[in-house]
């Protein structure tokens, strides 16, 4: 129970007795050192290109190199090695994934794909499923903690996710890989990428399949497998007018097929049990500035259509059988104008449009009636308007101030706000930070027009939250470490009442502790450790769950991760993730039991070699001890799993 407490206190004594505090090891501000030119920039804190050592947000970035690197080929599965973060899936390949940030529920975090909201308008909770995103045509990821409505909108209560593709390169290139491995497994990619003079554009078709295995755990004598497929393609062009206008353009597509189970534990297996996935989302915009560039803008429209179809027969162990169809859209218009005033001093003021639209069927079929719940096409319109300023007051004390005002045409107003300061004491190699922040999460459609559990008097889910921490720089650079405390609650969340209609009942919170360590101690070796302590509590009133911990989320978790290349041709890559105990229920007879998962050790080991400069064989052992372990009870996870591969660039 002590075990964050230790953490937390070594990591402070290893900075404050580290010989980093030297003249030799001081971050200088000028170019000179390379500090500025080598410091990440993000755009999702402020949605505009800012230096991530002038932000007071807890945020951390998965660049193209680890992705290449860890050979991981699921967006979930790079996830899993961050703090604060949690990944909750029902079963293997294909199956149902979300994330969990900072200890809120699944639709609290936004995701975000080349600017697309990708949250699912036709989901109860407007989640959105990682299980069928893949990594093949992904440049970086961006993961911000806590309160983001201010910039956002609605669904970023609990933090944003936002995923940037890959755009085309100097030259054209040619790609091809391709993987097999354990459950019949097996995965192709292709594409080109290039540059045409002021065109540039990026093509990605992948396909992947595997028979997997039973999504309800073996454990509890389930057998039957449960296989898995996906395609997807994605293209990317630009148009470079010249250096003040650009045109841009996004497409993917991903069409996906699972065998899904009834349910995790005894007797859950369901052979007949399909799903099907077909996804479109399209993004064009205009990026804009003037020639001195103090003024730059963007304007864009996107386009995201989520189509999700279940079936299953009737078995032995279940007497009816069923057929839905779940079809969402949504069409958003945004635009954003940046006023560079001075160098301490810029505005960014943002308007926004959004049109949801959903509509379901779901047909239960028994031997002698048919039972259906159908909710015809609804919609709901949100118009937003932001403003944030950022400050920089002699290049030691950065602040970033916003609110946001939003417009729903169901529930009418809210209003978020977001503070966030940060100072760094370049002598010393130390930024101080801290944020203060709102959400709101709008009412799904399902949540305001399902015939049975709908209520159209819903107000929004609302958050606050706040951290406070501190990093250290240290070495040159070479040893970053930082510690950051959180608490967050969530007020209005969607409950049932007697009569099983939705209202805004529920309440939760969230506190703990994120640290962190990046060490390079020679050319070529680059480690990496993480931990996190997430605290929750159900808050609910006149709940039989009141005080007690939420769901899935383990009170400890800790990842190490170690990259080394050598030879110049030789790289591998091993990571070893931690998650501790936490609670689930079980389903039985209409009634529930809380039950405690066991913790868990994960470790994966990938190694590549570079025949030549166009052509790299590797291979990777995942979950290498072979360890069983549950996310949710009663659902199976992959164990021991061996891959193999080649990567062809011309």
């Amino acid at each position: 129970m002590y075990l964050h407490k230790f953490l937390v206190t070594g990591l402070l004594l290893a900075i404050l007795s580290s010989p980093g505090f030297t003249q030799n090891s001081i971050i200088q501000k000028s170019d000179s050192t390379g500090f500025y030119k080598m410091s990440d920039v993000v755009v999702t804190a402020t949605r505009t290109e800012t230096p991530l050592i002038e932000l007071a947000n807890s945020i951390t970035i998965i660049d193209s190199a680890e992705i290449a690197e860890s050979k991981k080929n699921n967006v979930m599965d790079l996830l899993k090695d961050e703090y604060g973060v949690d990944i909750v899936q029902q079963g293997g390949p294909g199956k149902l994934a979300n994330v969990l940030i900072r200890g809120g529920n699944a639709e609290h975090t936004l995701v975000l794909l080349d600017g697309i909201e990708m949250n699912m308008p036709s989901d109860p909770g407007n989640t959105f499923d990682f299980s069928n995103l893949l990594t093949d045509n992904i440049q970086r990821i961006e993961i911000l903690r806590g309160p983001q409505s201010t910039m956002y909108g609605s669904d970023a209560l609990a933090g944003v996710i936002n995923i940037i593709t890959k755009t085309g390169t100097k030259g054209n290139k040619y790609f091809l890989s391709g993987e097999g491995g354990t459950y019949n497994t097996y995965k192709f990619n292709g594409g080109l990428n290039g540059t045409y003079d002021i065109l540039n554009y990026q093509l990605n078709l992948s396909r992947t399949k595997t028979d997997g295995f039973s999504s309800a755990s073996k454990k509890y004598g389930n057998t039957e497998k449960d296989g898995a497929s996906n395609f997807t393609g994605s293209f990317k062009t630009g148009l470079n007018l010249n250096n003040d206008f650009r045109l841009n353009l996004f497409y993917q597509h991903t069409d996906a097929d699972a065998d899904l189970d009834q349910f995790g534990g005894s007797f859950g297996d369901d052979p007949t049990y399909l799903f099907n996935l077909e996804e479109n989302a399209l993004r064009m915009e205009t990026v804009f500035s003037d020639y001195k560039n103090t003024w730059n803008g963007k304007a864009g429209v996107s386009y995201m259509r989520n189509v999700r179809k279940y079936s299953f027969d009737s078995t032995f162990i279940n007497p009816f059988a069923s057929d839905a169809m779940y079809d969402g859209k949504k069409v958003k218009f945004d635009i954003q104008n940046t006023f560079n005033f001075s160098k301490p001093f810029s505005l960014t003021i943002g308007a926004e449009h959004e049109r949801e639209t959903a509509l379901s069927n779901y047909l239960q079929f028994f031997s002698d009636s048919t039972a259906a719940s159908i909710s015809p096409s609804k919609n709901s319109t949100t118009k937003g308007i932001f403003i944030e300023e950022q400050s920089n007051i002699a290049d030691m004390f950065f602040l970033n101030m916003g609110i946001r005002y939003d417009y729903h045409d169901r529930f009418g107003d809210a209003t978020t706000y977001r503070l966030a300061p940060a100072f760094v004491i370049w002598q010393t190699g130390t930024k101080l930070k801290a944020t203060y922040g709102t959400g709101f999460k709008s009412p799904s459609l399902y949540n305001l027009f399902d015939p049975f559990t709908g209520n159209e008097k819903l107000e929004p889910e609302k958050s606050r939250g706040w951290d406070a921490g501190v990093e250290q720089f240290l070495l040159n650079n070479k040893l970053t470490a930082g510690v950051t405390y959180f608490s967050n609650t969530f007020e209005n969340l969607f409950g049932f009442d007697a009569n099983y209609k939705t209202v805004n009942i529920k309440k939760s919170e969230s506190r703990g502790i994120e640290a962190y360590i990046s060490y390079k101690p020679v050319p070529g070796v680059q480690v990496k450790s993480n931990y996190t302590y997430t605290k929750t509590k159900n808050l609910t009133d006149n709940s039989p769950d009141k005080n007690l911990p939420l769901l899935r989320r383990p009170i400890h978790k800790g990842v190490i991760s170690i990259n080394y290349s050598f030879l110049k041709k030789f790289n591998s890559y091993f990571d070893a993730v931690f998650a501790g105990k936490r609670d689930d229920v079980i389903f039985s007879g209409g009634t529930t039991k809380r039950v405690r998962l066991d913790s868990y050790v994960l470790i994966n080991l990938a190694v590549s070699y570079d025949m030549f400069s166009y052509l790299q064989l590797y291979a990777k052992v995942n979950n290498l001890t072979d360890t069983y372990y549950e996310e949710v009870y009663g659902y199976a996870t992959p164990g021991l799993s061996l891959y193999a591969g080649f990567k062809l660039k011309l």
